[in-house]
């Protein structure tokens, strides 16, 4: 059986430098994250191994215990920084810079009298951030959530995107919206990043040609369940594991091209590890 890496994978630059700034050593034993740093379970060990404490969100403030504080990959709000900052604790912002990029484009465009909306899970927590500062808000998961916005009845709707959407969905969902508010001025910027861009047209390319796919990222990753969606879409057997310790050696059994891919939050010492497994069961099922 033949095991290919997708083109694209693994972590992408912005949750690459947040992991690289928490596991500094100047902050071993000193320093708590706002949520989860990224959403990798094998990040989130290696942090707690260095010594790094982690609480849910700003509403465990008080169980913060280190002076240094850190803001996640996924952003937050300003009202979430300045209410630590208030608090007394040093603020450190590992806030992936295209995640920022989406905070500053939805308050320009309220400022030019635009309704805000962001296309997106509404309770992840980089829509939490997105939405934080803004007096009011819709956000749209699903085709069904579009009414909503209808009934709002808004002259002027200004859309931005989760970076972690899947590109074709989000694009779709912008028509339904330009076509059931046909009478509003809809202006969308377009606000998927470009590392979930390039894996989602890395998978889509690989699901061509494999006749089984093995996503390789957190349970609770958003991009990586997107991933997941294209060979699913594809109707090529998918698997979404976390790692090497859950791949069962009976999904590969009369397949011939193994694709594998990961989302932005996957380390490669993961990936590889997936990969050499697969590669070692195909071994023994070519011997038999």
């Amino acid at each position: 059986m033949e095991v290919t890496l997708a083109k694209a994978l693994g972590t992408c630059f912005g949750v690459q430098d947040a992991i690289d700034e928490a596991m500094s050593p100047e902050f071993k034993n000193s320093l708590t994250i706002v949520g989860q740093l990224v959403h990798n379970p094998q990040v989130v060990e290696k942090l707690k191994n260095n010594g790094v404490l982690l609480i849910n969100g700003i509403e465990d403030i008080d169980k913060i215990k280190t002076k240094n504080v850190m803001i996640t990959a996924h952003g937050a709000a300003d009202v979430v920084k300045n209410k630590l900052k208030e608090r007394g604790f040093t603020v450190f912002d590992a806030s992936c810079p295209l995640v920022i990029r989406v905070h500053k484009a939805i308050k320009r465009m309220v400022l030019d009298g635009y309704f805000p909306v962001v296309i997106g899970r509404g309770k992840h927590v980089e829509v939490k951030g997105i939405v934080g500062d803004l007096d009011e808000f819709y956000t749209i998961e699903d085709e069904e959530d579009i009414q909503g916005l209808v009934n709002l009845n808004k002259s002027k709707i200004g859309i931005v995107s989760q970076t972690t959407n899947q590109t074709e969905k989000t694009i779709s969902l912008i028509d339904k919206i330009k076509l059931a508010c046909k009478d509003a001025d809809v202006l969308f910027k377009n606000t998927i990043c470009k590392p979930t861009r390039d894996r989602q047209i890395a998978v889509d390319e690989i699901t061509d040609v494999t006749d089984i796919l093995i996503v390789v990222g957190g349970k609770n990753s958003s991009n990586t369940k997107k991933l997941k969606s294209v060979g699913d879409h594809k109707k090529v057997p998918s698997y979404h594991i976390e790692s090497f310790k859950e791949i069962n050696p009976d999904w590969f059994i009369n397949k011939t091209h193994c694709g594998i891919t990961a989302g932005t939050s996957t380390p490669h010492e993961v990936i590889q590890k997936v990969f050499d497994k697969i590669k070692e069961i195909s071994s023994l099922i070519s011997q038999k």
